[in-house]
């Protein structure tokens, strides 16, 4: 009887390669989990900072309204000759341009804003263009 049987230690060719998809997969998986929390963190301090800057701006808008009547009516009162109206037309003038200003500011530093996190991204992309084209 022949028993000769050979048991190599060594593993098989397609259980490498199962073993390599599988570590691929669960490498995407890792990517699409860690993408996910950056999103989601990103997300929860963007919330907290928009409502505290909501209320901030809410405040600092009566406050401006309050000092805006002020100095109309400073002014009145340090240029009498000159008609209220004339008074009001030179503070909102004025208030009008800063805050034109800063909206321009404003609106480039949100052009320049990304709340994609880019490293996560770039590195599924490899990823993914691995699997499709092994070198």
């Amino acid at each position: 009887m022949a028993t000769n049987l050979q048991t190599s230690s060594e593993p098989s060719l397609a259980s490498i390669v199962s073993g390599i998809i599988g570590d691929f997969q669960e490498l995407i998986k890792q990517q699409m989990d860690l993408f996910k929390t950056e999103v989601s963190e990103e997300l929860r301090k963007t919330r907290e900072a928009l409502a505290t800057l909501v209320i901030g701006l809410i405040v600092l808008f009566l406050g401006a309204a309050l000092l805006s009547v002020m100095l109309v009516h400073l002014l009145g009162w340090l240029l009498p000759n000159m008609p209220l109206w004339v008074c009001y037309l030179l503070v909102g003038g004025g208030i009008s341009a800063v805050g034109g200003i800063l909206t321009g500011v404003a609106w480039k530093q949100f052009q320049s804003f990304h709340a994609v996190p880019e490293q996560s991204v770039e590195a599924l992309k490899e990823n993914l263009e691995w699997k499709t084209k092994p070198n």
